[in-house]
């Protein structure tokens, strides 16, 4: 009887923490860079007295959907998108590195180049500063360059390049920030043969009709742990019945 409460109940927690990867994954579905988490199921043995014939069940270590999102043309000269694998380097709060596929730029306020965040973007040399007054282009290899306005045939001037980095996808973790980060915490070398396109962002790679048909099955095979707990209450019933009869 508790080999069953244990499999259904661990089963039904998984499934809730489970529901909840995935509703954050319909969240992101308009997120420009978004990657989805994955995460599955795996059984652990309880250990105990005798034989170990109980079983609980829970998430095995979420993993990062690494496909690509689909590309958005915007025409905007801040906006930039990977060319296949990638990523965009910038500066966290705490002063670390961390890495995303959301090319939408901006300029801030004190002329720093940073994400839709407010993260600065990385070049080797820190943060990008933009003058005031110009007209920016980034090139396909991330060298962000500026014209003056009131000079618009005056040759560009190189700022910076972004850092843009490929590391092994097996090193990469995803914090509670969305952000893509090392597992060591290390920082990424730079990798020349990542490019991007300007003028494009590219979009979340989270399927909705895919994330809605999860939460569905997902809500019912909750149900059914549901029911396999009213069960073993309904069959503990039957046998104190039996043996107070008795």
């Amino acid at each position: 009887m508790d080999r069953l409460i244990y499999t259904a109940l661990s089963s039904a927690r998984s499934l809730v923490e489970r529901q909840a990867v995935v509703a954050n994954n319909l969240a992101n579905v308009s997120t420009d860079g978004f990657r989805a988490d994955i995460s599955t199921f795996k059984a652990a043995p309880v250990p105990g007295a005798g034989l170990n014939t109980r079983v609980s069940v829970s998430d095995s270590t979420p993993g990062i959907d690494f496909s690509p999102g689909p590309s958005i043309a915007t025409g905007r000269a801040l906006d930039v998108a990977i060319q296949g694998s990638g990523w965009i380097a910038v500066q966290t709060p705490d002063g670390n590195e961390a890495y995303t596929r959301n090319g939408n730029l901006a300029v801030a306020p004190d002329g720093t180049l940073v994400t839709q965040a407010g993260l600065p973007v990385l070049s080797d040399s820190g943060p990008i500063a933009i003058p005031p007054d110009t007209t920016i282009s980034i090139g396909s290899d991330g060298t962000v360059s500026a014209i003056p306005v009131q000079a618009p045939l005056s040759a560009p001037t190189p700022l910076g390049q972004i850092k843009l980095v490929n590391p092994d996808p097996q090193t990469l973790v995803k914090g509670d920030d969305g952000m893509i980060r090392t597992r060591d915490g290390s920082s990424a070398d730079v990798d020349p043969a990542v490019q991007v396109t300007a003028g494009v962002v590219e979009g979340s790679n989270v399927s909705p009709a895919q994330a809605m048909v999860s939460m569905i099955s997902l809500a019912r095979d909750f149900d059914m742990q549901m029911k396999m707990l009213e069960s073993a209450q309904d069959n503990a019933q039957h046998a104190a019945e039996l043996l107070t009869t008795s």
